[in-house]
């Protein structure tokens, strides 16, 4: 136990904003600094953990670089802890909020609560094993599944739902879910959104994945594409540039024989849908159940949505709502402010309306863009955190017991990991995940 007066962080949430701001702190700061790392999930690594999807497994690689870190002597990682900002705030000099956006945008439309609507950070959280979310009631009994949205999670979900069984068995994706995947009907997947191609939000890496996926045909409208010049493309950035260039050529290109045999052979189909709004999900019976989804069609100008009172009906059996996410408004106590608006905390460079509390990651920014974001805007956070500490805003405190036998420290944490590799090696897989919090504090807390 420390035994002296120190320059101490806490930060809550222990994801890759929560990692990175603690990295920076103790890369740029005193030798007396030292950084907690606080959160309600026995396991560390957030979104790394339970957002990004199974298949990607290259990105899930930062865990090493964060478990280095965690290893420090002059870190702490508490897990399945859910200490507040005030009591917190009460014990450092300095408390990150870095607990990301909990909460789902909705799309607020008749039907959203039928049977058979889902949020996407439901589906996800259940296809990776999120405890709370490993008895989610998934209906995979129709053939068409309807996706509001167009960013990298849709796609994402889009993955799951139409990926062949032998490629998800290969993967980390939690075993209910598998089994489930396994006895699925679903063989059509609409993806819909709002803007038209030049505004949609998902990446050319994501879109790839989905252009090749085994037995399975993809659907693009060429009307969608065909307004694109040589000389409009080359007025965009690169990154756009290089992903609407892949749709027109998807979409437009001459099919060699191979590929219009793989498509005419293939036993699934996804199809992207521009310019259209949701504005009822259907049902056609007494028993709760979607039945379909009423569209509005959308013209776009300068990037604005312009309805056209046409509509369509699509029939489908499971809508997935996947508009984005916002943080909570409650729980961060004292002088913080929360902008209703922008869904994050009010903030100049990570510094909160509190003095000595700061936020990082989406809470800070909102949720989006890509995990080298994140590291960058924590880089950000903690500078301000830094320039706090050496102007005396932020005062060394003194050490107290964190000990409580409910928490998870990273050492115990690493026998759950220790656990599910274990498990998934047994089945071919990275990692078997854990899914039940009893379980999970039963392995880490072993005795011996």
């Amino acid at each position: 136990m420390l035994s002296r007066s120190l320059h101490r962080v806490a930060i809550i949430g222990g994801g890759p904003a929560g990692f990175y701001t603690a990295q920076h702190l103790l890369k740029k700061g005193p030798c007396d600094l030292h950084v907690d790392i606080y959160d309600q999930s026995p396991t560390p690594f957030g979104l790394v953990r339970y957002g990004v999807a199974p298949h990607h497994q290259d990105v899930k690689n930062v865990t090493k670089q964060f478990s280095e870190l965690a290893r420090s002597d002059r870190f702490s990682f508490i897990g399945n802890c859910a200490d507040s900002v005030d009591t917190l705030a009460n014990q450092y000099g300095a408390v990150v909020v870095a607990c990301g956006a909990s909460e789902d945008r909705k799309l607020n439309i008749p039907g959203e609560g039928l049977s058979g609507v889902l949020s996407a950070r439901e589906f996800v959280g259940w296809y990776n094993g999120v405890p709370e979310n490993r008895d989610l009631l998934v209906d995979l009994s129709g053939d068409t599944a309807v996706i509001c949205g167009l960013g990298n999670v849709a796609l994402d979900v889009a993955t799951m739902l139409l990926a062949p069984i032998p490629f998800l068995e290969s993967t980390d994706i939690a075993e209910h879910a598998l089994a489930q995947l396994r006895r699925s009907n679903i063989k059509k997947v609409f993806l819909a959104g709002r803007r038209g191609p030049l505004q949609a939000a998902f990446t050319i890496k994501e879109v790839k994945e989905l252009i090749r996926l085994a037995d399975c045909r993809h659907v693009l409208n060429p009307a969608d594409f065909e307004q694109f010049s040589d000389a409009d493309l080359a007025t965009l950035a690169r990154p756009r540039k290089r992903l609407t260039k892949l749709l027109c050529d998807t979409a437009l290109g001459k099919l060699s024989a191979a590929e219009s045999q793989r498509r005419q052979q293939a036993s699934k189909e996804w199809e992207m849908l521009f310019r259209r709004s949701p504005v009822e999900i259907l049902s056609s019976h007494d028993d709760g159940k979607v039945s379909g989804v009423k569209m509005e069609v959308n013209d776009v100008e300068d990037g604005r949505v312009v309805p056209t009172g046409c509509y369509e009906h699509i029939p489908c059996n499971m809508v997935v709502r996947s508009i984005g996410y916002r943080a909570s408004p409650l729980g961060y106590g004292g002088d913080v402010e929360f902008d209703e608006e922008r869904g994050v905390l009010r903030n100049q460079a990570g510094r909160t309306t509190q003095p000595g509390v700061y936020c990082s990651g989406w809470i800070k920014k909102g949720p989006s863009g890509t995990i080298v974001d994140t590291m960058h805007d924590a880089m950000e956070t903690a500078e301000s955190v830094l320039e706090d500490l050496a102007a005396g805003i932020c005062p060394p405190t003194s050490p107290f017991c964190k000990h409580r036998e409910e928490v998870v420290y990273f050492d115990e944490w690493e026998r759950i990991n220790e656990a599910e590799v274990e498990r998934g090696r047994a089945v071919g897989k990275p990692r078997e995940k854990v899914v039940s919090i009893d379980e999970m504090l039963s392995i880490a807390h072993v005795k011996g």
